[in-house]
């Protein structure tokens, strides 16, 4: 009796022992796990659930079944043309295989690692293949813009000059014509990615470029070269306007002369016509009394002629004989 009290209470010891040890783990919604016998993988848990493991021998390495967001700092890196620009990137990633994803990277520090160094090489890769405008560029709507002309003329010589700043300003204003485009570019390394992270249990699924800003010395050659081009346009029309201006002031200048001209013309042909009637009053005065006519006629001499002399040194001549006489 006493042996099975024993025996009993030695089972009793054992249970409690194992149940303090802790036989069985809780794995919950949205865990995956990997359980761990002297080094060895024994067992992978995926559903959600009360587990039994042995105890102290057994250690359970928990990961999330979830999807998970790596965000990278933002890089410096050169285009095609060797441009270099500041990419930020994001990505999304789940744990596929927790059994490799264990045996390859362990720790979530360490994968976290491993996808910085698979995911910027992707992005590095792809952008250094391709040029600055498939980078910032997702369409080429911007060239299908229809761009009105500000300035309209009629058919002719003026026309024809506007159609010529009109093409100038299409190649100035005009973008290059992508084909790959931003979007594309992202699926290229989210390709790229996860074929290199899928042999450590790992699924990319997908990656995003987030910003890509110019980097300080392309700031400044993007700048300049916009300065130019608007310089280039404010040129043609200042150029343009030059025109204009010159010939409006031909036009002026000949509306001008051909005003004087016919006023001139008109003032001559009322000038005659006055000096017509003139020599009409002029002949029928002469014709009624020429003498009193010559009288008048040299009175009015003597008033504007006499006052300016100073002296008189003789009036023996024809011209003052009005003076002494009014028959002359």
């Amino acid at each position: 009796m006493r042996r099975l009290s024993r025996i009993l209470l030695v089972l009793i010891v054992v249970v409690v022992i194992l149940v303090f040890l802790g036989p069985f783990y809780v794995l919950r919604e949205g865990e995956q796990a990997v359980v761990i016998r002297f080094g060895e993988i024994v067992d992978v848990e995926r559903q959600a659930g009360l587990k039994f493991k042995m105890p102290v021998v057994d250690n359970v390495v928990r990961y999330s079944a979830r999807l998970l967001s790596w965000d990278g700092d933002a890089r410096r890196m050169p285009t095609a043309e060797n441009q270099f620009i500041w990419v930020d990137t994001t990505a999304r990633w789940e744990i596929q295989d927790p059994e490799l994803f264990y045996r390859s990277v362990t720790t979530m520090e360490r994968a976290y690692s491993r996808l910085d160094d698979i995911i910027e090489s992707a992005v590095r890769t792809v952008v250094s293949k391709n040029d600055l405008s498939e980078a910032v560029r997702d369409s080429n709507y911007i060239n299908e813009i229809v761009r009105e002309q500000p300035i309209s003329a009629e058919e002719g010589e003026e026309a024809d000059r506007l159609q010529e700043i009109g093409d100038m300003l299409l190649i100035v204003e005009d973008q290059v014509e992508i084909s790959i485009g931003r979007q594309e570019l992202g699926r290229e390394m989210y390709r790229r990615a996860d074929e290199t992270a899928t042999p450590l249990g790992i699924r990319i699924r997908d990656v995003v470029i987030r910003q890509i800003r110019y980097s300080d010395d392309l700031t400044e050659s993007v700048y300049n070269r916009m300065v130019s081009e608007r310089r280039q346009i404010a040129e043609a029309y200042r150029s343009y306007g030059e025109g204009r201006k010159q010939e409006l002031e031909g036009q002026m200048e000949n509306e001008k002369r051909a005003i004087l001209s016919s006023a001139y013309e008109r003032a001559e042909v009322i000038r005659g016509e006055a000096d017509a009637q003139a020599a009409a009053i002029y002949s029928d005065a002469y014709g009624q009394d020429a003498g009193f006519f010559e009288f008048w006629r040299a009175i009015e001499s003597y008033r504007k002629v006499l006052p300016q002399f100073r002296k008189t040194l003789s009036t023996d001549m024809e011209y003052f004989n009005y003076l002494y006489s009014e028959d002359g």
